[in-house]
C-alpha cells in the first residue's frame, strides 16, 4: 500500500496500489498541493485524467467535490473503485482513453497527471507498467492530447492543473493551453532526483538534447489553465 503522505491537505489513509498501477510519486504531491489551493464550490464537478491509484480524485472527493475518474489501465480503475469504497467517497470511476470517456461534459476542474517522460520507443506503450509515464520521443504524445481537448471539456471559469517534467516542454504547453483559448501560467516549480526511469535513459536523453550533459535533477511544474468567464 502506499499512502499520499504529504502535507496536502488530503487527511485519507493509505492507498491500494497494485503492481503496475503509477503511485503517488513527487509529480502527484506537488498536484495535490495545487489542488489543495483550488477554491472548489461543494458540488464542484471535478475530473482527474490518468487517476493512478486515485490519490487525486479522493483528495477532490473529501472536500465535497463530484469526481469523475478515469484511466487506460483496467488495474488503475479497479484499484481506484475500491480505494474510493474503502474511504467511503463517491467517485465515478471510468476505463477509457485520456479524455475520451468524459466527451459531451463539463467540468469545472480538471486534474491530469499524464505520462510524460521521453521515451526511445517512439510510441507511446499500449500496455506494462512503461505506460504509466513513457510518452513518445519529445514526451509530448499525452500531453498535446490533453492540450488540445481540455477546453471543451471546461465549464466557463472551470480551470486545468496539469503536471509534467520541463524535460518535455513548458512552453509548447503553454501555447497549445493558449490556442484553445485558455489564459495560462506556471505555478509551481520543483526541482527533483532523476527517479530509476530517468536515471536509466540520462544518456539518450543528453544525446537528443533533452537535458544538459551531466544533469541529475530534472523540474516539475504546474501548469494552470483557465477558462475565461
Amino acid at each position: 500500500m502506499t499512502t499520499l503522505s504529504r502535507d496536502t491537505g488530503d487527511a485519507g489513509g493509505p492507498l491500494v496500489v497494485p503492481p503496475g498501477v503509477y503511485p503517488p510519486q513527487e509529480d502527484t504531491f506537488l498536484l495535490a498541493e495545487a489542488l489543495d489551493r483550488e477554491p472548489l464550490r461543494p458540488g464542484a464537478d471535478v475530473l482527474d485524467v490518468g487517476t493512478g491509484g486515485g490519490a487525486l480524485a479522493l483528495a477532490a472527493a473529501r472536500r465535497g467535490a463530484r469526481v469523475t475518474a478515469v484511466d487506460t489501465a483496467w488495474r488503475a480503475v479497479l484499484a481506484t473503485r475500491l480505494n474510493a469504497a474503502l474511504a467511503r467517497l463517491d467517485v465515478e470511476v471510468l476505463h477509457g482513453d485520456l479524455l475520451t470517456p468524459a466527451a459531451g461534459r463539463r467540468f469545472d476542474l480538471i486534474v491530469t497527471n499524464p505520462p510524460y517522460v521521453p521515451s526511445p520507443g517512439g510510441q507511446p506503450p499500449r500496455g506494462g507498467p512503461a505506460r504509466a509515464w513513457d510518452a513518445g520521443r519529445d514526451g509530448r504524445a499525452l500531453v498535446d492530447r490533453i492540450c488540445a481537448g481540455a477546453a471543451a471539456l471546461l465549464r466557463p471559469g472551470g480551470a486545468l492543473l496539469l503536471v509534467h517534467s520541463a524535460v518535455c516542454g513548458v512552453d509548447s504547453t503553454l501555447e497549445r493551453l493558449a490556442l484553445g483559448g485558455l489564459g495560462t501560467a506556471v505555478t509551481d516549480r520543483r526541482w527533483i532526483p532523476f527517479g530509476p526511469v530517468m536515471r536509466s535513459r540520462a544518456q539518450w536523453l543528453e544525446d537528443q538534447g533533452l537535458i544538459a550533459p551531466g544533469q541529475e535533477k530534472e523540474e516539475l511544474v504546474i501548469i494552470r489553465a483557465c477558462r475565461p468567464q
